[in-house]
């Protein structure tokens, strides 16, 4: 089979030809239908030697939906012929977090998280999932709609459900209208704020914006102050989702805090915030850096994408055109979220 595979380290990924895994015990293979790329894929690539924990080469893509071919002999035969989508995030299922439903913060992931990250992923004709405990069914619903719910659904709503407390009748400034950040305007409209202000740079990440219902959008952080004092009884935000996370976006969006506002940082562009009673941050303030999501979160987006009420922007590229693809990732002219469709 064909398999997009990183093979030295800050060098881009190469499609090859390797074996059709054969799924054991409670393995189960996968057909892939359609597997989305993400930024995190680019900072994988570009890492130097030692900086990640992970052994080379490996098969790059961890946004995955399939149907099951094959299976181990100890999967529940059913599975046969289901499309599923992948969570990511291959925990023990033992330790204290998995057993809290937490597995994204598992005790053992401290090496590689799954597909993609470490072990083979998705961007390959078939992709081998250790468990079917790891897939979701989706049956229902289009695998190019579907694909990009496995990480950029399902990190925009576990970053908004750990805050799901503040959100009805609040303010809210969602820095970044990417990926993740269109999808978290959607999820957004079930909290019923008082107030959403995005913030995105590209004109065509402020047109959709508007058309997914922000109430006001404008082209820098520090434009969205003026419009906090004028919408959702001014005094600031409630919530501030940082999906860029550069050093200018998180400093600005600290600032931007209501009293007893969370920062919520989820991009990972490489800025940093000190943090401090001192701080000169309003009082009450609190700051997080959700990673991923649950299983029990990634059901909850499909069973949405399913009722129509979240729908991923999507460029679709083949597996051949990969590389290219993730150039146009890096400059930024992907809209919303590039999905490869292998055949």
């Amino acid at each position: 089979m064909r398999a997009l595979r990183l093979l030295a380290w800050g060098a881009p990924p190469e499609l090859v030809e390797v074996p059709v895994p054969e799924p054991r015990g409670t393995e189960v293979l996968l057909r892939v239908e359609a597997a989305g790329l993400c930024h995190s894929d680019l900072h994988i690539m570009d890492a130097p030697a030692g900086a990640l924990p992970y052994e080379l080469p490996f098969t790059l893509g961890h946004e995955v939906v399939g149907t099951v071919v094959a299976t181990g002999d100890d999967v529940e035969p059913g599975w046969l012929g289901r499309r599923a989508a992948v969570h990511g995030v291959w925990s023990c299922g033992r330790c204290r977090q998995c057993h809290r439903g937490r597995e994204n913060y598992c005790h053992a992931l401290t090496g590689p998280i799954g597909g993609g990250i470490g072990r083979d992923g998705g961007l390959a004709d078939y992709m081998l999932v250790p468990a079917a405990r790891h897939l979701v069914p989706a049956e229902g619903i289009d695998p190019l709609a579907v694909a990009p719910l496995t990480d950029a659904g399902l990190t925009a709503h576990h970053a908004l459900d750990s805050h799901r407390d503040l959100l009805p009748g609040a303010t809210v400034v969602v820095i970044g209208v990417g990926g993740l950040g269109h999808l978290a305007l959607q999820l957004l409209a079930g909290h019923e704020p008082a107030c959403v202000v995005a913030v995105e740079p590209r004109t065509a990440g402020r047109q959709l914006a508007m058309k997914l219902g922000a109430d006001a959008v404008v082209p820098a952080v520090a434009d969205a102050s003026a419009w906090l004092d004028g919408c959702g009884g001014g005094h600031g935000a409630d919530v501030v989702l940082d999906f860029v996370g550069t050093q200018e976006t998180l400093a600005a969006g600290g600032n931007l805090l209501a009293p007893g506002g969370r920062l919520v940082l989820v991009g990972s562009a490489g800025g940093h915030l000190e943090v401090g009673k001192a701080a000169g941050l309003e009082r009450g303030w609190g700051v997080s850096a959700p990673f991923w999501g649950t299983y029990r979160d990634l059901a909850a987006v499909v069973r949405l994408a399913e009722a129509g009420r979240i729908r991923a922007e999507v460029e679709t590229y083949r597996l051949a055109e990969v590389v290219t693809a993730y150039e146009c990732l890096r400059a930024g002219r992907v809209h919303g979220r590039a999905v490869v469709v292998p055949r």
